[in-house]
């Protein structure tokens, strides 16, 4: 398998360096948005509970216990409780902002290796037809194993830059589906916990 790779030439290089690149990132990332960690599901059914209660300084104690994106929002909420509706809603929705920023980060490098990766095996391609034409062009078209050399490059760098490209391309999807969905229940239990604040208000 090393061998029929090393067919490919230099641009082989950057493809197999992008394909290390991207896997490493999105297992990362897949570890790094486990639910687990975004969304404690123990943790916010327990910091809704004491919300319910008005225990707020309860509250604040078990966020800064539980070190998630979910309790730094919801901590901000309980810090500001006794402001106005819209003052909590403003700081609660800045924090979020920064939270999703920092589970969307690095999801872009798979998005480039996806991108990237088919152009390296076009350009690997284009680079194997000039150097058949090359020996087309000094030898002429008599002798076909002379000419295998660059159509097995040409065509070897395109199945490499797509047999990365295309799982780089699903992974990215996936990833920002991911995102999405933690974004989504950050919001619900964000919104549900707002609502428990302006009911002390009231």
């Amino acid at each position: 398998m090393i061998e029929f790779l090393a067919r490919g030439g230099p641009v082989m290089i950057p493809i197999g360096l992008a394909s290390v690149v991207g896997l490493a990132v999105f297992i990362e990332r897949l570890w790094f948005l486990r639910p687990s960690r975004v969304l404690p599901r123990e943790t916010r059914v327990e910091l809704i509970e004491l919300a319910r209660q008005g225990r707020w300084s309860d509250a604040v104690t078990q966020c800064r216990k539980s070190d998630s994106p979910l309790t730094r929002i919801l901590e901000i909420a309980f810090l500001a409780q006794g402001q106005s509706r819209e003052k909590v809603k403003t700081l609660m929705e800045e924090s979020g902002r920064r939270e999703a920023a920092e589970l969307e980060r690095y999801s872009g490098v798979v998005g480039v290796v996806a991108a990237v990766s088919p152009l390296l095996g076009l350009l690997g391609t284009v680079l194997g037809m000039i150097l058949t034409f090359e020996v087309i062009q000094d030898q002429g078209l008599g002798v076909v194993s002379s000419l295998a050399g660059g159509i097995s490059q040409a065509l070897i760098t395109t199945f490499a830059g797509l047999s990365v490209g295309i799982p780089a391309l699903i992974g990215h999807r996936f990833l920002l589906a991911r995102v999405d969905e933690m974004v989504l229940g950050l919001e619900d239990v964000s919104l549900e916990v707002l609502e428990l604040v302006r009911g002390e208000e009231g």
